[in-house]
């Protein structure tokens, strides 16, 4: 049997964030996704499999462990596989770096819902968080945004300050509430349980793009942030009833399903509004691995 493997670095060579966040928007047109995730718990320990089939473009099946306890014995916190599968006859068609996949997924994700949400003219970018994810992002809204400054803040200074230390034009900022208010975007990449983005914090205007949450207990925006936004999110299906900051709000009565406005099912209702705050939950899903994933082999094969 012969299985494209594509590692990371040959995969990542000629892949770029614009043309993926247009692959990931085409990728919506395909007729809807069957997607399934499941989730199994060891305490603090997760392994989550996400798997999704859309007629014509493939199947994928993305497996990850999560076990946050391997960062104080020095091994990484996150391990998994990325499977794509022929369409026509269900054959392994190829086996696509885990890490390159969740990294362009992730970010490009994101940064789609800013492309079409967030003032295009948007000047200044916080990225809170300093893990991969944060460093992904700062690749991808710089791709995005390039008349953007970004920033960086964290819980833990030396951890933003050392992130910032590798990155070109990135700066660090001490203080959460004000760098808030300074932000036209703010983008969020914790592994936070308790909200910590305050909605007296926000304003008309701003995009607020929550990134860090996958699991029903984490959130990182309190509920007064989620009332006074326009709520979107990459997928209804993969989001609301699995991850806490739709799931908790909706269950507590703050929001409603009616409170959310739109996903990339309907593209064509995400648009900038300058008399709102505009909220994008970033869910992910196995559908936007297989388009990205479709997407990278495609850039590898040419």
């Amino acid at each position: 049997m012969n299985v494209l493997q594509i590692p990371f670095a040959d995969g990542e060579a000629n892949l770029d964030w614009l043309e993926l966040t247009r692959a990931i928007a085409e990728g919506h047109q395909w007729p809807k996704a069957q997607i399934e995730d499941t989730f199994l718990y060891r305490g603090a320990d997760t392994l989550l499999s996400r798997s999704a089939w859309v007629d014509g473009l493939g199947i994928a099946v993305k497996s990850t462990t999560i076990f946050p306890g391997n960062v104080q014995a020095g091994r990484p916190a996150i391990d998994g596989s990325v499977c794509v599968y022929d369409d026509a006859d269900g054959r392994l068609a190829a086996l696509v770096d885990f890490f390159l996949v969740t990294k362009w997924k992730t970010a490009a994700d994101s940064l789609l819902g800013a492309l079409r949400l967030a003032n295009p003219d948007s000047r200044d970018i916080l990225i809170v968080g300093a893990g991969p994810v944060a460093e992904s992002l700062c690749e991808a809204f710089a791709a995005g945004f390039p008349q953007a400054a970004i920033r960086l803040w964290n819980r833990t200074n030396s951890n933003a300050e050392a992130l910032a230390a590798k990155l070109e034009h990135v700066d660090v900022e001490y203080d959460l509430a004000d760098a808030v208010d300074r932000a036209d975007v703010i983008v969020t990449a914790t592994m936070s349980t308790q909200p910590f983005i305050k909605g007296e914090w926000l304003r008309p205007g701003q995009h607020l793009n929550l990134v860090g949450a996958f699991r029903p207990e984490m959130r990182e925006a309190e509920d007064l942030a989620l009332q006074r936004a326009r709520i979107y999110m990459d997928s209804f299906d993969s989001t609301v009833d699995h991850i806490g900051e739709i799931k908790i709000p909706i269950e507590k009565g703050v929001i409603t399903h009616g409170d959310l406005v739109a996903d990339y099912y309907n593209l064509d209702r995400f648009a900038p509004d300058p008399t709102a705050i505009t909220l994008f939950k970033n869910g992910g899903g196995a559908h936007l691995d297989l388009m990205t994933s479709q997407y990278i082999i495609s850039k590898y094969q040419t």
